[in-house]
């Protein structure tokens, strides 16, 4: 059976034991200082591009996140959501150049659903 979702995360646990996902990791990296002036360039093209591709989760339903009512949320896209995995390749090169670990997981059930719509969901992991 082909899985229904993926998710790409750092291979690291950070400081709280979370897997942060590579838009967090690059994010990271943005805003840390590190990127060269064409790489932030090329980052922040690439988020706007993901921003209006679709709905962030935390507008829809602020609980979503919230670290003291689910400390350890984590996104998945739906593996039919190809138009948006064929960008995930920006976010693993930049990481891969920044010596930045990360890996891709899938599955079928990650874990309980917090929010669902066409192309992703946030679950609590199992």
């Amino acid at each position: 059976m082909e899985p229904k979702f993926v998710r790409y995360e750092a291979s690291i646990p950070n400081d709280r034991g979370c897997h942060l996902g590579i838009f967090a990791l690059a994010n990271r990296l943005a805003k840390g200082g590190t990127l060269s002036g064409q790489d932030w360039a090329s980052w922040r093209s690439a988020n706007d591009n993901y921003d209006a591709a679709y709905a962030d989760p935390s507008t829809v339903d602020t609980s979503v996140y919230d670290r003291a009512i689910n400390p350890s949320a984590q996104a998945w896209f739906k593996c039919t959501a190809t138009h948006l995995l064929t960008g995930v390749d920006f976010y693993t090169d930049l990481l891969r150049r920044h010596d930045v670990g990360w890996q891709v997981l899938y599955s079928n059930d990650p874990g309980r659903l917090l929010y669902e719509d066409d192309v992703q969901i946030v679950v609590a992991p199992h």
